[in-house]
């Protein structure tokens, strides 16, 4: 359960890091690579609720926390710092609540319905924080966009492999 924590941890640490670095994925959407790194935290925070609700609560906490004070020593900007903790807090504690919710249903049906709320949550909740009046309206939907479709590829792929992997039921 530690490795499983440590990956939850590093992979907000490395996206916060990499914020501000874009990539474009069509002519409307762009995608940060924190963004391709940030889709493993939503499927990898689900694989930590055998630990319980509280457990749960207290590892999203530290985890703001650590990532803020790794976003203060590399010198990351104070509105993508800002933006990353308090999306963090809000849209984690809205996908442990929903996958609260379906906690009796199959994992990946569980995984699949947080991540669906909680990943367009953090997406926009993040951008506008950290990119509103630094980037057009345009760039900015763009952003969100981008971010909701990678993040959302990437959580799902990532359930379906770490289940694979781990030699579980994917229904389970």
């Amino acid at each position: 359960m530690i490795f499983n924590i440590l990956i939850y941890v590093a992979s907000i640490v490395c996206a916060n890091y990499t914020a501000t670095w874009f990539l474009p994925i069509s002519t409307f959407a762009w995608v940060s690579v924190g963004t391709l790194i940030f889709g493993i935290t939503f499927t990898q925070r689900d694989r930590i609720h055998s630990l319980g609700r509280k457990k749960v609560y207290l590892i999203i906490i530290l985890t703001a926390i650590i990532n803020a004070l790794f976003s203060f020593i590399w010198e990351i900007p104070t509105r993508i710092l800002i933006a990353s903790f308090c999306s963090i807090i809000i849209s984690e504690i809205t996908d442990t609540e929903v996958y609260q919710t379906f906690i009796n249903r199959h994992w990946f049906s569980r995984v699949a319905r947080s991540n669906a709320v909680s990943i367009p949550l953090d997406s926009a909740f993040f951008n506008l924080l950290a990119f509103y009046n630094v980037y057009s309206t345009a760039i900015l939907l763009g952003l969100i966009l981008g971010e909701i479709i990678v993040k959302g590829v990437v959580s799902l792929i990532y359930a379906v492999v770490i289940k694979k992997i781990s030699n579980l039921n994917l229904f389970r």
